[in-house]
């Protein structure tokens, strides 16, 4: 079971079981989800208040007073009549009716002829139509029928756009709705702009305006203004007037944030507002910013122990708010605030959790088992000089008591010397990410891409010219393509172009007959004969001749070859797969190899990188070539740290070989874990596992100057300056705990110099560590070490794992001579 806890971080589990547990939750519950958007989005429009709607747009609302002194519902269509022949006096630009006007009842029919007659004249009026059935699902639009208003069916002429909406996370208006090769816009666009082009593209309507803040009369208070004809143009003259329902006991009512009940002629002048100022909403960008704000969660997740949670978590909230009320208010986006809201919710608690478990759980420190035995190791070694010099000092015969302690350290100083070891097997390599393509081991994209690639193209059958380094690995490749192919039952061939002369080339891959040179005893089958209806890989084809590129290039065009000293035709149906090494685009330029094969076989090229530049992939690579040497060995972190670091010059052939020759070594000496030691001398330029006594000697050289830990780092290969540092300061603290806390001694030890100014320059640097760590003692008043520790995780932060021990030691001792400890 501990060993199960020590490779799984349960914190972390715990925040991501959780986070995609409120993931689920979203997307099982999207009602819920949309109502939690929804009242986002009202918040934001109630701080920001009611925008003012185009000064343009006028409603003429048939209230539940106009209908009772009118006469019953449905008014009668002179009504309608009188209101637009009066709006067109007043010189109006457009006039839209959203009631929609059926056949009705017989009483209608005397009154139809006259709204007919004024609809005909105005040429301005746009009808409301309906569309039967229509349906919306995953933002595809489905409809059975086309309802036209009765002026529209007795002359198709009369202009129209739909009243149609659709109403999920918001109220979605079709833009253009095309029904049995019927063409209608919505009543919106229709009055926005009639003549123009439009998609199917859904409008989300903007409610920013309330129902208040529109220009409105009511179907009384027009006619009232009509009788007075300077107020009537001075009131409509140039504006869309929507003549509409607001009745609540007969029009559609819609909730927005700034009423409970927003009539429906409301929503189709909201929509036309939103046209006319192009701030409807961009609700398409809503996934991508879910994604967007998904990524920030999991960086946020996985660095959530590295951070102030006190500072980050409002401050990130805030921010988050900031910006979507941003994106609402000013670019008209719409964002998934449950994206981001949820899984923050859950996370929180499962931090919460974590706290909990972390309390109840035994204290561990971050400290490999051979720090715990070095740091013992020296511990006793020091108190046993200590013993020794008291036994030195005593006259006569010493006591039994001294004697017997010393000889109690002199036995658990052997037994902590047997069992230290100087080597940590890397863990076992179990990633799911790596792959394993006919012999290929890679994790990293550059390769998934190029293998993406090879499985595409494979079983196409076309020529494919592969380039890279040499040892890269290309002639892998070559088998892959040919074992997804058609030709995969049939022979792979492979060939060296460079190994063979030109006259041994052509008689290598075309074959000869007897006799046709010297020693040609009998026939010889080529390796086209050999491939036929199979692969043959041409390695090396940069090396060829121009004579024997001719010879190729008819084989690639036809098919057919002359065999050496032969003049009939022979004919080999071969896919063929070529590799250089070579930039073939300069051999081209300088006429080196012939341009028209160049072409032929680049059909599909497939360029490999080099190992130094995907470096991910050495350590599965590495763990593939140990395991198929022998599966009871394993190799150290230093080991693996060095073959990550080298730049394999011959690539993945290299390593293969480096591998090989350091298994044979470990084994050789019954070992179960490849060192350094078996690594060629040329690899292991610098001595990795002991960087502590490499920083050392070169800061002593430069004798701890300003610019020593610049220099040091360059030196090192252009490491960063934070190594070093952190390294050396990790050195401060070890050499000042095995000093028994004496800043004199181990400055003296770390200087290892007889100049005065070199160990004073020590001193003043270790003085300045522990001033740091004992002011900051001072400003948390805090006596108890975990909760220092906790505090104090900056302190551990870029300091090497094993240097945390003598950290801890050092603040311990601190505490302890603080008063009250």
């Amino acid at each position: 079971m501990n060993y199960i806890q020590k490779k799984i971080n349960i914190p972390l589990l715990i925040r991501v079981s959780s986070f995609l547990i409120s993931i689920l939750l979203i997307f099982t519950f999207t009602d819920i989800s949309n109502e939690i958007n929804n009242k986002f989005e009202n918040l934001f429009y109630k701080i920001s208040g009611s925008a003012k709607p185009d000064s343009s747009i006028v409603i003429i609302s048939i209230t539940e007073n106009d209908i009772e002194k009118l006469g019953s519902w449905p008014l009668k269509r002179s009504y309608y009549a009188l209101a637009i022949s009066n709006l067109n006096k007043a010189g109006v630009s457009k006039i839209g009716i959203e009631i929609f006007l059926s056949e009705g009842t017989a009483f209608q029919s005397v009154y139809n002829a006259l709204l007919n007659q004024q609809i005909e004249k105005s040429g301005n009026v746009v009808l409301g139509s309906l569309v039967g059935g229509l349906k919306f699902d995953d933002e595809k639009l489905t409809a059975d029928s086309m309802i036209y208003p009765l002026p529209k069916i007795e002359n198709k002429e009369v202009k129209s756009g739909h009243l149609n909406f659709v109403k999920s996370d918001g109220i979605y208006i079709p833009k253009l709705l095309i029904i049995n090769n019927q063409f209608e816009k919505s009543f919106s666009y229709s009055l926005f702009d009639e003549a123009s082009e439009t998609n199917q593209d859904l409008l989300k309507v903007n409610f920013n305006i309330s129902w208040d803040s529109f220009q409105k009369y009511s179907l009384l208070e027009f006619f009232e203004i009509s009788e007075n004809p300077q107020l009537l143009k001075r009131t409509f003259e140039n504006k869309i007037v929507l003549i509409g329902v607001s009745d609540p006991g007969r029009a559609k009512l819609f909730s927005t944030a700034f009423d409970n009940d927003f009539p429906g002629v409301g929503m189709h002048a909201a929509a036309l507002n939103n046209l006319i100022n192009n701030d409807n909403l961009i609700y398409k960008y809503s996934n991508l910013s879910s994604v967007l704000f998904l990524l920030v969660i999991l960086a946020f997740i996985y660095s959530i122990e590295k951070i102030n949670l006190k500072i980050y978590y409002p401050a990130g909230v805030l921010s988050f708010i900031i910006i979507s009320y941003l994106f609402l208010m000013f670019f008209y986006i719409e964002l998934n605030y449950v994206m981001f809201i949820v899984p923050l919710i859950f996370v929180t608690a499962a931090e919460v959790g974590n706290y909990l478990y972390q309390k109840n759980k035994e204290l561990e420190f971050s400290i490999s088992e051979a720090d715990i035995l070095k740091a013992a190791l020296k511990t006793k070694e020091t108190n046993l000089e200590r013993l020794q010099k008291e036994l030195n000092l005593k006259s006569g015969s010493p006591p039994q008591e001294l004697l017997q302690q010393v000889l109690m350290l002199k036995n658990e100083i052997e037994k902590l010397k047997k069992n230290e070891h100087d080597e940590t097997a890397v863990e076992v390599y179990n990633n799911e990410k790596v792959k394993n393509f006919f012999g290929i081991v890679y994790k990293s994209k550059i390769m998934n891409d190029i293998i993406s690639l090879v499985e595409k193209t494979a079983p196409q059958d076309a020529t494919i010219l592969i380039t890279g380094e040499s040892g890269s690995g290309k002639e892998l490749i070559a088998q892959a393509v040919h074992q997804l192919s058609e030709r995969k039952n049939n022979n792979f061939v492979a060939v060296n172009c460079a190994a063979l002369s030109e006259s041994l080339l052509e008689s290598e891959l075309f074959g000869h007959v007897k006799g046709a040179f010297t020693n040609a005893v009998s026939e010889k089958k080529g390796r086209f004969e050999a491939a036929d209806k199979g692969t043959i890989f041409l390695d090396e084809i940069g090396e060829t001749s121009e004579n024997f590129q001719v010879k190729l290039l008819r084989v690639i065009q036809s098919g057919e070859y002359q065999k050496v000293g032969s003049v009939e035709d022979s004919y080999a149906n071969v896919r063929i797969i070529a590799a250089t090494n070579k930039n073939l685009d300069e051999l081209v330029k300088e006429k080196k190899f012939r341009e028209d094969l160049f072409y032929r076989l680049n059909v599909i090229k497939i360029n490999l990188p080099p190992l130094r530049e995907r470096k991910e992939d050495v350590e599965p690579i590495v763990d593939s070539f140990v395991k198929n040497e022998n599966k009871n060995l394993s190799i150290s972190k230093a080991a693996m740290q060095q073959l990550i670091e080298n730049e394999w010059k011959g690539n993945v052939r290299e390593l293969q070989s480096i591998i090989k020759r350091a298994c044979i070594f470990a084994s050789a000496e019954g070992r179960e874990i490849i060192k350094l030691i078996d690594l060629p001398s040329e690899i292991v330029k610098t001595d990795k596992s002991n960087l502590e006594g490499l920083i050392l000697e070169s800061l002593r050289e430069k004798e701890f100057s300003h610019t020593s830990i610049n220099e040091t780092a360059k030196e090192l290969g252009d490491v960063s300056r934070t190594i070093v540092s952190e390294n050396f300061r990790g050195i401060v603290f070890k050499n000042y705990f095995d000093s028994n806390f004496e800043i004199i001694i181990a400055s003296q030890k770390i200087a290892d110099s007889n100049k005065k100014e070199v160990i004073e320059k020590v001193e003043s640097k270790l003085n300045t560590y522990l001033k740091n760590i004992r002011k900051d003692l001072q400003k948390l008043n805090i006596n108890n070490f975990e909760e220092v520790k906790n505090a104090f995780s900056s302190k551990y932060k870029n300091l090497p794992q094993k240097y945390h021990f003598y950290l801890d030691e050092i603040i311990k001792h601190m505490l302890s001579q603080l008063p009250g400890y």
